[in-house]
C-alpha cells in the first residue's frame, strides 16, 4: 500500500523475487513527487545508485559559530560528497524495476485477516486479497498498531527554490547546517532553534530552507518562514523570485510498532526515519532486498504459512535485535539533544564533526553495526566538552526541544 519511494523500493525488490505483486495507492504512482531527498553520495556509490543524482557537491560544509567576528563565521567542512536525488530520474528508475506489478487506484478503509490470507476493503468497495499485505503509505498510516510513548518530535522545514539578490551560499557550495544565531534577539534565542540548510544549484538558482531538528509540538512553517527571511535579510539578501516553495513535516522519535502485528509496514509506518538525523531513503534501498528475500523464501518453503506468520517473520527481518538496539540508542541521543539550549546545541554539532569522518558519516546513515555505534557515542562523549558531558547524560536542569 502506498506509492512513494518506500512503497517502490520494496514493490521492485518483491518483483525480482518472481512473487505477484500488487500495488494500492490512492494517487497514481506516476504522480511526481515533491519533496526533496538529499543523501550521502558514499551511500548510493555503495549501491551502484549515484545516477539518480540529480546535483552532487564536493564543498560541503556546517556553521556552528555564533556569527559574530571571523571566528564565530568560520566554516567546518566535511570534505564529504552530498547530493540530492533527482526526484524524476529515481521515481522512474523504480517504477521500471517495478513493471510487472499491477496498479489498483483505490483508498483502503479497513483491512481484515482470515486465516490464510489479509483482505483489503477500499472506501469504492472493492476488496483485494493477499497471502501478506505491506503499509508503505507512511507514518500517517492508521493501520499500523504501535504504543503511545507521549509526545513524538516532529522535523519541521520551509523551504524556497529561487532567485536572489546576492547568492546566499557561495559559487558550488552545500550547507549541511548554519547555525549561526546573530540575526536573532535575545528573546529569539529562547525559542526552539532552527538551521538553514542551503546548496547553490548553478545559473543563480538556491535552495534555501529553515529547519527545526525536532521539536515537540512541530515548529509552525509560519515560524520557519519568519525565521528564514529574518536570516537572509540580516545577510542584506532578500528573494527575488520563489520558483518552488517546500514544506516539510515528519516524526523524528516515532516508536517502533509491535513487531506481532499481521500487518507488515515499511518505510515511514515502520518507523524507519534516521531518530538522529532525518534520513530514510538509504535505509529503505539497503533494507528492502533482506526484507523481500525474507518473505520469499518463507512463500516458497511453506506454502501454507499464514498471513500472521508470514508479517512476523518480516518485521523479525526488517527489526532484528540489533536494530531495534541501534534505534534505541539514537532515540536516547535525539531526546538529550533536546535538553539542549541553542549555544549548547552548536557546541555539540561542532564536537560530532570532529569525529573521523567514517564515524560520524555512519553514524547519521545508520550503517553502523553495534559495538561500533556503542564506540563512536562514548568517543563522541570523550572529546566533548563538560557542559556537553553533562547534557549527555541527563543532568540539565531545562528541558529543551530542537
Amino acid at each position: 500500500m502506498g506509492a512513494g519511494p518506500a512503497a517502490l523500493c520494496i514493490a521492485s525488490e518483491l518483483g525480482k523475487k518472481g512473487l505477484k505483486v500488487s500495488g494500492l495507492t490512492s494517487d497514481s504512482p506516476d504522480k511526481p513527487w515533491t519533496n526533496t531527498y538529499g543523501i550521502w553520495a558514499e551511500e548510493l556509490e555503495s549501491l551502484n545508485m549515484d545516477s539518480v543524482l540529480g546535483s552532487r557537491w564536493e564543498n560541503t560544509v556546517s556553521f556552528f559559530g555564533d556569527g559574530v567576528g571571523k571566528d564565530g563565521s568560520e566554516p567546518i567542512s566535511h570534505e564529504f560528497d552530498y547530493g540530492l536525488f533527482d526526484q524524476s530520474v529515481f521515481q522512474k528508475d523504480l517504477l521500471n524495476k517495478c513493471s510487472g506489478i499491477t496498479w489498483n487506484i483505490e483508498t483502503a478503509e479497513d483491512i481484515r485477516y482470515n486465516d490464510s490470507i489479509t483482505e483489503v476493503v477500499c472506501s469504492s468497495g472493492k476488496k483485494f486479497h493477499a497471502r501478506v499485505v505491506i503499509d508503505a503509505s507512511g507514518h500517517r498510516s492508521p493501520f499500523i498498531q504501535r504504543p503511545m510513548d507521549g509526545p513524538v518530535a516532529q522535523q519541521a522545514a520551509y523551504g524556497v527554490v529561487g532567485r536572489f539578490s546576492s547568492p546566499p551560499v557561495d559559487k558550488d557550495q552545500f550547507v549541511l547546517m548554519d547555525f549561526r544565531p546573530d540575526h536573532l534577539s535575545k528573546k529569539e534565542l529562547e525559542e526552539p532553534p532552527s538551521f538553514l540548510y542551503a546548496m547553490d544549484f548553478g545559473q543563480g538558482v538556491y535552495f534555501v530552507e529553515e529547519t527545526s531538528l525536532a521539536c515537540a509540538p512541530p515548529v509552525p512553517w509560519s515560524k520557519l518562514k519568519e525565521r528564514l527571511l529574518l536570516r537572509l535579510s540580516h545577510r542584506g539578501i532578500a528573494i527575488e523570485e520563489i520558483i518552488h516553495e517546500e514544506h516539510c513535516l515528519f516524526p523524528m522519535n516515532l516508536p517502533l510498532p509491535f513487531l506481532n502485528q499481521p500487518l507488515l509496514g515499511f518505510g515511514g509506518s515502520a518507523s524507519m526515519v534516521h531518530p538522529a538525523s532525518g534520513y530514510m531513503v538509504g535505509a529503505l534501498l539497503r533494507r528492502a532486498p533482506a526484507l523481500a528475500d525474507e518473505l520469499s523464501k518463507a512463500i516458497s518453503i511453506k506454502p501454507n504459512l499464514d498471513s500472521a506468520k508470514l508479517a512476523k517473520r518480516g518485521w523479525r527481518v526488517l527489526w532484528s535485535r540489533e536494530l531495534v538496539i541501534r534505534h534505541r540508542l539514537y532515540q536516547f541521543g535525539l531526546k538529550r539533544l533536546m535538553s539542549f539550549d541553542e549555544a549548547l546545541l552548536r557546541s555539540f554539532f561542532a564536537s560530532f564533526f570532529k569525529l573521523p569522518k567514517k564515524d560520524w558519516s555512519g553514524f547519521l546513515a545508520n550503517t553502523l553495526d553495534l559495538p561500533k555505534l556503542i564506540f563512536v557515542m562514548v568517543r563522541l562523549y570523550y572529546i566533548s566538552p563538560l557542559k556537553i558531558k553533562l547534557g549527555m547524560i541527563g543532568l540539565l536542569k531545562k528541558p529543551r526541544n530542537i
